[in-house]
């Protein structure tokens, strides 16, 4: 190839023309002198030309290296489909010892068999998408993922991609001429990418006991929608409520147990109230329909009171990781270098998404606490924190009694020490104010609220506009545009806010998003539960402001990792000045130093999965459902489990079999083997009740929520 072609030595020079001496005796012959200058520049020539050849460019140098390295990589792949198929597993068993038997394998020789049909309900961004119309830039894409898959589309044509992957900004819905549809099948959401299971290793090993696809159903959706948007355009749950009908008829009459993860777990609790009430608004099958057909919910990692990502993804399209590459490579994201305008075109795109406002966090200051005071007050993260929190299992399905009441490690919520068995543990967080969800300035998280002097934002006059001179920033109308520079200083100014102020926040700077968001979504507290208001779709999938369904021999689980620093609370600043740019941005170099480890990066971090809060995951099973209560009138039974997050020990265990990282937790084999159990027969009471080792029950007990 051309491009690997050494750069060519420039021709030798001439000979020097020969001499017009004509009283030479003979025109062919030369003095002695003149040969050997003729010699020696000969070979200074030749030396020229050789030094030349042998010289190499930077771009035979960059060559050479990419060829080495695709060389290297084939001879790995090559390698990898040459060996046997039990060399992995040898050399993995050779280095840990023998693995244990996968739970599907360990079940089964217990001589468990498939018996209630599984429903599974993936989340956000787990499910794929594919393309059934678009525009001239996608054309060869039909049926092609567009989610999921290689993601070869988002390097190959990235602003069509975004293009396609938006929704209409006006009605939630598609954009004219463009159709996206959710991947049908188990296959719509076994593996995210390749290699990269979601919901892979829990189908392989509840197929080992017995079940294939005529008793396992993905109850795929389009994810990006809101719920009750999914009925509209796609009958969506309509299809789950036939399906989960037609699998409990042709089985005997056994019920389903169903299985919803992440985001899912918000979508099919909106589906419970869907399909009890009424059409054309719901699905008309009565007040008995979840009795009559579900066994179990089994939540995986369940956001039931929202996250605080969610508000950083609105607010300024960060989260912790991108924080971090924002401050490692400034400008870089948010650079109009080749039009790329990365931050700015994801926020363009995710803000068209409803279902990311399914996720803002609910119950307001009662469940996330205020300015002074949070149910997480005195956490520590060192990483010791569980080392003295057995398992604790409760039998008893209303009992007050947990593992908090033991003499395990415990803190006011000032954070004083406290005597930990035997040991004086004193608190590092007593700074930390986790109430106070968004903050301008670390000092201003850390000081006491009497101090702050807060300039309401809420009637600022919005102008100035920050792109006025930039056309192409209305290409990618972020909602910022039309803030203005008096804005954007009035939201800075209101300097800390808590869970109830960040809704009139997210309506001050993205006014258009929040009022179609408002229709499907609701946060708040419900009073009198009984008000017909509440049977409006836009309070489905708040479990503050709904009853469970009346199913008294129901059981629902909830089941997430513990033991993972998580996102609780974010220090802000603003970004220096730019055209079309994005005003704030986490202030990564804030960071609490070893007196206040739970500052890193801008980010306040809890106990958690790494993406749900372990206060949104366990409170409602842990009290908010617990016995008979408001939210529960017929008293279904309800159960925390956790699993302590243990990393894979090396890179041969891949993302491990103990992991309690939000994703990665579906492939716990613990976790695996409870579904397992439950679906072929067992009860919460079989599996020993809870199983807790974080402080949930001790932090619920601070929520003042009226039960």
């Amino acid at each position: 190839m051309a491009m690997l072609r050494r750069r060519k030595a420039p021709p030798a020079p001439p000979p020097p023309p020969p001499s017009e001496d004509h009283s030479s005796a003979s025109p062919i012959t030369s003095s002695p002198k003149a040969e050997v200058n003729e010699t020696q520049k000969a070979k200074a020539s030749e030396k020229v030309r050789k030094e030349r050849k042998g010289r190499w460019s930077c771009l035979d140098s960059c060559c050479w290296f990419v060829g080495v390295i695709c060389s290297a990589w084939w001879l790995l792949l090559f390698s990898y489909n040459a060996m046997p198929a039990s060399f992995p597993q040898y050399v993995t068993e050779a280095i840990t010892g023998p693995l244990p038997d996968p739970p599907g394998v360990k079940l089964q020789k217990e001589g468990l068999k498939a018996k209630h049909p599984v429903v599974f309900v993936p989340g956000i961004v787990t499910g794929g998408l594919e393309l059934w119309e678009g525009h001239q830039c996608a054309d060869g894409l039909f049926r092609k993922r567009l989610w999921g898959g290689t993601f070869g589309e988002v390097y190959k044509r990235p602003l069509c991609w975004v293009e396609h992957m938006s929704l209409d900004n006006e009605t939630g819905l598609d954009p004219p001429g463009i159709r996206v549809r959710p991947v049908t099948g188990l296959v719509a959401a076994d593996y995210f990418a390749p290699g990269y299971f979601v919901w892979a290793v829990l189908i392989a090993n509840l197929a080992r006991i017995g079940y294939e696809e005529k008793t396992m159903y993905m109850a795929a959706y389009d994810w990006r929608m809101s719920f009750q948007n999914t009925e509209v355009r796609d009958k969506t749950l309509s299809r789950i409520k036939s399906n989960i009908e037609l699998m409990v008829s042709t089985n005997g009459g056994r019920k389903v147990v169903v299985i919803p993860h992440s985001m899912g777990v918000l979508y099919f609790l909106h589906f419970m109230k869907w399909v009890e009430a009424p059409a054309p608004m719901g699905g008309g099958g009565g007040p008995n329909w979840c009795a009559d057909h579900i066994k179990a919910v089994m939540n995986i990692g369940g956001p039931f009171l929202g996250v605080p990502k969610a508000v950083a993804g609105l607010f300024s399209a960060e989260a912790k990781d991108v924080a971090v590459a924002r401050a490692i490579a400034p400008g870089v994201l948010d650079s109009d270098f080749l039009g790329l305008q990365t931050l700015r075109h994801v926020m363009r795109m995710t803000r068209t998404w409803d279902s990311t406002m399914s996720m803002i966090p609910k119950g307001g200051d009662t469940i996330w606490g205020g300015f002074d005071w949070s149910p997480e007050g005195g956490y520590e993260c060192s990483p010791k924190k569980h080392k003295n929190n057995d398992s604790h299992a409760s039998k008893d399905d209303g009992a007050s009694k947990h593992k908090n009441n033991d003499s395990h490690a415990s803190k006011d919520v000032n954070g004083a020490s406290k005597d930990v068995d035997g040991e004086t543990v004193k608190s590092q967080s007593q700074s930390v104010n986790y109430g106070r969800i968004v903050s301008f300035g670390k000092h201003v998280a850390e000081t006491p609220s009497a101090k702050i002097q807060q300039i309401d934002f809420r009637g600022a006059v919005k102008g100035n506009n920050v792109a006025h001179s930039n056309a192409s920033c209305r290409e990618i109308w972020t909602e910022y545009h039309d803030l203005g520079w008096a804005g954007i200083k009035a939201v800075a100014d209101y300097k800390a806010y808590t869970a109830s102020s960040l809704l009139d926040l997210l309506h001050f700077v993205a006014p258009k998003m929040m009022q179609r968001g408002s229709q499907h979504f609701s946060y708040g507290i419900a009073d009198n539960l009984d008000d017909p208001k509440y049977m409006q779709y836009k309070y489905w999938s708040n479990p503050l402001e709904i009853k469970l369904p009346n199913a008294p021999d129901m059981e629902i689980y909830s089941l997430y990792g513990v033991g993972i620093l998580t996102e609780r609370a974010y220090v802000y600043k603003l970004s220096p000045s730019a055209e079309c740019y994005i005003p704030f941005q986490i202030d990564t170099s804030a960071n609490g130093g070893h007196q206040q480890n739970c500052l890193q990066g801008g980010v306040y971090l809890a106990d958690g999965d790494e993406t749900v809060p372990v206060l949104s995951a366990g409170y409602m099973c842990a009290k908010g459902w617990r016995g008979k209560t408001r939210f529960n009138p017929s008293g279904i039974k309800t159960y925390v489990r956790e699993y302590n997050h243990a990393p894979p020990a090396n890179l041969l265990e891949g993302r491990g079999t103990q992991s309690g990282a939000h994703v990665d937790i579906m492939g716990n084999f613990a976790l695996i083997e409870d579904v397992i159990r439950v679906a072929a027969g067992a009860t919460g009471e079989d599996l020993g009740g809870d199983q807790v080792y974080s402080d949930i029950f001790k932090w619920s007990e601070k929520i003042n929520l009226r039960l």
